[in-house]
This record gives C-alpha cells, structure tokens and sequence, in this order.
C-alpha cells in the first residue's frame, strides 16, 4: 500500500493530470520565477458565491510583489485575488475593487512561515485580514456583488485572462501549504481555529482532499517546517 501512494504521488506531481489526495504536512514549492509555473484548484462550487474565506500558510523571502491566489471567471479575470505588493502588504480584490492591508514591518524582519486568512460577504461588503491569527481593521467593498462559480482558480500566477496571461514579475517563489475556502465568512472563533491547524466544516477547498493539477515546475514535498535544535 505505502509503494502504490508513493507511485500516486510522485504521478501527481509530474504527470499534469489532476489528483485528489490529502496533503497534510506537505507543501508546494515554487522553485523560481516562471510565467507557466502554477498549481489549479478545483473547488466544488454549485452555486454563486456571495461570501468566501481563503486561508493558507506560505514562505518566501521575496521582496518583490506576487500573487499567492487567483480566481478567474471567464467575464473577470481578478475576481479574487490575494496579492503581496511588499513585505508588509497584502491585497485583496474582488470584481472590480481592492482593498489594501499594512502592517508594522518588524513583523516580517526575516523569512517565516506567514498563516493568512482573507474573508468577504456580499451583504454588508466587509473584508476582513488575519494575520498569524490576529486580525487587521476591517475593511469593505463591492457590496451585492456576486462571484459566478464557473471559475480557473490559480496558486502562484496573477491571471490576466482565463487560466493564462500569467507575468513572471508577479509569480511566486517559495513554499505554500494548508489551502482552504469556504463560501461563507468565518467567524472570529473559526479564525482562530483555522490558526490551530483545526478545520472548520464544509470547506470547498481543502487541503486533507484537495483537487489539484501541477502544471510546470512546481514540486510537492514534506514540510520542512520543524526546527532542528542542538542537542
């Protein structure tokens, strides 16, 4: 059994085909700068999306902006999007506005494992940002706007048209892992327990049965995410 998953996933990985499996403590690595380099999503939306919440771990030491989440329809390709301008800065967009988040830069003095959550509802318009489990002022847009569920979901590469137009100056370079979306907003108490490696019920994206498909170069591996200390 342990040399059929091994086969499985090995065939994941370079194959281009899609795969469901789960992938808890693994990651995928973005070696370099690339604009065909990317990982598809496939979510199992039924109906128009009028909340969502997109949580994920990711490590780089990127100076430059990337985007670490695309979700695409075929009448906007920045229907949602999470963009890393700077070191201290994430983006959200969804339709046809954004929302800009800043943080104190000492919390990114040096490269680390950054654990995100970015949510939206329809109803009222509001975005809210956690970072590390803390959450940022909240913001708002695009109230009574609706997502269409037909969609090219991206890890990696900015879209600029559907499942394409990729730019290496805004790819991503590094390490994602723990993918997660649902089509609501969480509350504060599903925040904190995304932060706890818990997972909140009914997730449309999940990592522990994840519907993938590497295109390029982009290799999945265990987590490195331990700490060796000297003995």
């Amino acid at each position: 059994m342990e040399l059929v998953w091994i086969s499985l996933l090995v065939f994941c990985s370079i194959s281009g085909i899609s795969c469901q499996e789960d992938l808890d403590k693994k990651v995928f690595i973005f070696p370099e700068s690339s604009n065909t380099s990317h990982v598809l999503l496939k979510p199992s939306l039924l109906h128009p999306l009028t909340a969502f919440t997109i949580c994920l771990w990711s490590y780089t030491d990127m100076t430059r902006a990337h985007t670490l989440f695309s979700y695409a329809t075929k009448t906007n390709d920045n229907e949602i999007v999470i963009f890393k301008s700077k070191p201290n800065e994430y983006s959200l967009y969804v339709g046809t506005s954004d929302v800009l988040f800043i943080f104190p830069e000492h919390l990114t003095a040096k490269p680390s494992w950054e654990h995100i959550c970015m949510s939206w509802e329809s109803g009222t318009g509001m975005v809210e940002f956690w970072l590390d489990g803390q959450p940022l002022p909240r913001n708002g847009m695009m109230k009574g706007h609706r997502i269409s569920p037909e969609a090219c979901i991206v890890l990696g590469q900015d879209q600029d048209a559907f499942g394409s137009g990729f730019d290496i100056n805004q790819s991503f370079v590094g390490e994602i892992r723990d993918v997660y979306m649902w089509d609501r907003a969480l509350s504060d108490n599903e925040m904190c327990l995304v932060w706890g490696n818990s997972v909140p019920p009914s997730p449309v994206i999940d990592w522990r049965a994840l519907n993938y498909m590497i295109r390029d170069y982009v290799v999945l591996k265990p987590s490195l995410s331990s700490v060796c200390r000297a003995g």
